[in-house]
């Protein structure tokens, strides 16, 4: 208790510098948990990914659409249990400024497919029956204010148009790491209404073709197969594994994780930098304290030991506060961009990098100055405080 008392006293000698430095402590453990969540919530949908889920696209690109005549022959390939396709809606609700994901979807087969989104069989029911249905997650309801039986009306921009559409169901997520942010309506209106305008060639078409195997372990060969049917074909295909997929996603954004990791680097950086200062000022500043210690017989190590304590002292103190504002802080980033992001949790990961960079921190500003004083003279120290 006497060397806590010792250390919060040496800590505070000066109140206001102590206090400044304690505050780039907070924000810079605020800005990494803010950062680090962000990093995690772009991995969300590769972690969440099922390993019975293979995702076949076109070879050209993801933006490339495939033939739906594919679907008859992929479920003919042995291994594959089940199949469904998907093609990216877009489109607009209210504001540009706070979009989601909006999907067309083969309203007979997605739902088996994707047992994660908890919908009731009548929910389901009365979206299959109703083309201009919609099944939306629990965060845009809550967001809008949406309850089943409101209209959505979309401004279309990929599908030129004004489209409008009715919540038929509101799916629940198996856990945290599902998404809650879809908007899913039905392809075959798209295609219905695709059909009018331009004719068989854009109606006949989707996006993505999601193929249920049976067995994890033949992921490799399904997809292997399924890519061989096509082979000779004007419309080739590339099958991979939903982790994969959306692995390639998220590799399109890396210069951005790696602009955000910087900046988090920087910001730990500019951190030890300060404290590291305030260090040293205050080790100079009892360098007679510590040529006493030294005379008195204590070993060198102590004085590092103390110096080590004090700056733990401070780090620990502004690393708990800047801890208990991430919380706060993510609700309000959460709040601010809307629907933009699912799964915005604070993760015990995320908790833990925080507890290893206060650490870090006290650590690193406490090198140099704990070497200084711990190999001081005695007699030229004692001399410049008399």
């Amino acid at each position: 208790m006497f060397v806590l008392r010792l250390l919060f006293r040496n800590a505070f000698r000066h109140p206001l510098r102590t206090s400044l430095t304690m505050v780039g402590v907070v924000v810079a453990i605020v800005a990494y948990g803010l950062m680090d969540t962000v990093i995690e919530t772009w991995y969300a949908g590769a972690n969440a990914a099922s390993n019975t889920r293979l995702i076949t696209r076109s070879a050209i690109s993801m933006a490339h659409p495939l033939p739906i005549s594919h679907a008859g022959q992929i479920r003919t390939v042995e291994g594959v249990s089940s199949l469904t396709w998907v093609t990216w809606f877009g489109g607009v609700y209210k504001d540009k400024r706070d979009p989601f994901a909006k999907f067309a979807i083969d309203a007979d087969s997605y739902f088996d497919l994707f047992p994660e989104y908890k919908l009731g069989q009548a929910d389901i029911k009365a979206f299959q029956n109703d083309r201009q249905g919609a099944i939306i997650g629990p965060r845009l309801a809550r967001s809008f204010g949406l309850k089943v039986g409101d209209v959505i009306p979309i401004r279309g921009d990929i599908y030129p148009g004004n489209w409008t559409f009715t919540v038929r169901g509101i799916y629940a997520t198996a856990d945290s790491k599902t998404d809650d942010t879809l908007m899913l309506v039905h392809w075959k209106l798209l295609s219905e209404e695709l059909r009018k305008r331009f004719g068989n060639d854009l109606a006949e078409q989707a996006g993505v073709y999601v193929v249920g195997i049976r067995q994890a372990g033949d992921a490799a060969v399904v997809s292997r197969r399924i890519d061989a049917l096509f082979r000779d074909s004007h419309a080739q295909t590339r099958t991979e594994t939903e982790k994969s997929y959306q692995l390639s996603i998220v590799a399109m954004s890396n210069k951005v994780l790696y602009a955000i990791r910087l900046v988090s680097l920087g910001l730990i950086l500019i951190v030890v930098a300060v404290l590291a200062n305030t260090m040293m000022l205050s080790s100079e500043e009892r360098r007679n304290e510590y040529a006493t210690l030294k005379a008195l017989g204590f070993p060198p190590s102590f004085i590092a030991w103390l110096l080590l304590g004090e700056s733990l002292t401070i780090s620990v103190l502004g690393g708990a506060v800047g801890m208990g504002l991430t919380y706060p802080a993510s609700a309000g980033f959460v709040s601010s961009v809307g629907s933009l992001v699912n799964g915005f949790n604070i993760s015990m990961g995320t908790l833990g990098s925080q507890i290893s960079i206060i650490v870090l921190i006290a650590l690193a500003a406490t090198v140099w100055p704990a070497w200084k004083m711990s190999r001081l003279l005695i007699a030229p120290s004692l001399q410049k405080a008399c």
